[in-house]
């Protein structure tokens, strides 16, 4: 099984059709199972296709392309959680091409109002995968230290949506460094939760963001937020980062992780 996660920072690049082809590309030749898209966009005023989703959303545009070129065809599920840049829907979503049994999203923030940009939801699909019904997770959460929407608050709501009857992956940015000690990333394994980059028999130094970006604008070290979380302690193939100009050009201001179950 293939996982891809990627805050893919849509329509905020510069050469961003160009980048959403690289994206499609390593979809298609890889054929993840389980793509997890945070930061998806869409302009306010486009016209809408159906439910919440807009005819520019990036998730949507990346499936129709995918589907327009590859045998195997893949379904977009999507939650849009707040306004953007004061002239987008911003939200996250998941493409994956096996049988989805269940979609469904939650508030995990203490503001519940789209026009705020710290309002924040998670959306969740259950899967059927070789006869096994698995949960898998979109997450987009804030920062530790936020005294209006502190991330340990927001981590607990999403972690009491979890059956611990299935294997659960968590994948997504969650904007705590894994480096850091006594944080988000401890208070996320305490929880007894597990690292797929700790599982993984081979994998690379997991760095995700290099330098200043948005939310991090100070920031002068290497970080991983950007991570896959799994609820049982499995076998894990490999994990790489992805989308960072050495393995696949740049698309985004945080780079991806694929991970091989």
């Amino acid at each position: 099984m293939k996982l891809l996660t990627l805050n893919c920072h849509s329509w905020q690049e510069d050469n961003q059709l160009e980048k959403l082809n690289i994206i499609v590309n390593d979809i298609i030749e890889k054929q993840y199972d389980i793509v997890a898209l945070q930061e998806v966009n869409q302009l306010i005023k486009s016209k809408t296709v159906e439910g919440n989703v807009k005819e520019d959303n990036f998730a949507f545009l990346l499936m129709n392309k995918i589907n327009d070129i590859s045998d195997k065809k893949y379904t977009m599920h999507y939650e849009k959680t707040h306004v953007s840049y004061d002239v987008y829907e911003e939200g996250i979503a998941i493409l994956t091409k096996h049988e989805v049994k269940k979609v469904e999203s939650f508030l995990i923030s203490k503001i519940d109002d789209f026009s705020i940009w710290k309002t924040r939801r998670i959306i969740k699909i259950t899967l059927m995968i070789d006869g096994e019904e698995i949960d898998f997770y979109s997450c987009h959460l804030g920062w530790w230290n936020d005294d209006e929407e502190p991330f340990k608050e927001q981590f607990d709501k999403l972690y009491n949506t979890i059956d611990n009857s299935k294997l659960t992956f968590l994948m997504g940015d969650f904007n705590n460094n894994a480096f850091v000690r006594g944080e988000g990333y401890d208070y996320m394994l305490s929880k007894g939760l597990f690292d797929t980059f700790n599982l993984a028999k081979s994998k690379d130094e997991g760095i995700t963001v290099k330098g200043k970006i948005d939310g991090w604008s100070k920031n002068k070290n290497d970080l991983r937020l950007d991570l896959i979380l799994v609820n049982k302690e499995i076998d894990v193939k490999s994990s790489y980062v992805i989308f960072n100009g050495t393995n696949k050009e740049v698309v985004s201001d945080h780079f991806g992780v694929f991970v091989e179950i």
